[in-house]
């Protein structure tokens, strides 16, 4: 096929794609409240100690008691200027703010001078509440490494962009996990927030198999017009590889 017939049959195939990708049928709502930090990096592993020591019991408490779904603290490995990431996920937006002002009362009671200390070393960050759009993270526990591509997109076509990822991203992630080569996936949209508009995720054993994984992605995509059109729609992003510090399940 060659560029001009494609650029002529594209609409007509993201059309497709819209229409068959919001029939896909859809998880229970699952939302993420995610806390980005800049950290001393000097300091920074003291952070993880006192969130092993001091969070850690209350977000696993309130995974138990049904509070919250999942919880997770991550470690820069690669990417930009986050060094530290806090998540906490729940059903509805209520619920997950509800657990944040619960959780964190709860963590200032049961050591203050601590939750302090990780203040100062941790004392900036971004704040995003994200949406579940497709994947198995909500169900699963994450892989110890995570690949997280966050997109700038053009918001007049984020639902064409999320019935791209069901229909061509999502059967290839899906055979990546079935093969143990991932952990989990996730395709994530932005509802409070700063500049990126999504999210997408991957998680796998080791930062070794996860690189292995996405390099086999992006070579079955080269040249794919599909592929193409995604990159069209969130044409701007920044890459950030994680290391699973903590968390449930």
């Amino acid at each position: 096929m060659n560029r001009t017939t494609t650029v002529l049959t594209l609409p007509l195939l993201l059309g497709s794609l819209l229409a068959s990708g919001m029939a896909v049928a859809q998880e229970k709502d699952s939302y993420t409240y995610a806390t980005y930090f800049y950290c001393d990096v000097t300091k920074q592993e003291r952070a993880d100690e006192i969130v092993e020591k001091l969070d850690k019991p209350i977000y696993d408490a309130a995974v138990t008691g049904g509070s919250i779904t999942g919880w997770g603290w991550l470690a820069h490995h690669t990417g930009g200027k986050w060094r530290r990431v806090q998540f906490h996920q729940a059903p509805s937006i209520d619920a997950l703010l509800a657990a944040q002002e619960k959780i964190g009362d709860q963590i200032e009671a049961k050591n203050k001078a601590m939750s302090e200390e990780a203040g100062k070393i941790c004392n900036s960050h971004d704040d995003y509440i994200w949406k579940v759009v497709a994947g198995n993270a909500t169900t699963q526990a994450r892989g110890k490494a995570g690949f997280s591509v966050y997109f700038v997109c053009d918001a007049n076509r984020e639902d064409q962009a999320d019935a791209l990822v069901k229909q061509i991203f999502a059967p290839m992630y899906d055979k990546l996990i079935a093969e143990g080569k991932l952990t989990t996936w996730g395709w994530l949209e932005h509802i409070v927030g700063g500049e990126y508009r999504r999210l997408s995720t991957i998680t796998a054993p080791d930062v070794k198999s996860l690189l292995a994984a996405r390099g086999s992605i992006v070579a079955a995509l080269q040249d794919d017009p599909l592929a193409d059109a995604l990159t069209d729609i969130c044409g701007s992003h920044a890459d950030y590889v994680w290391e699973t510090k903590s968390g449930k399940p």
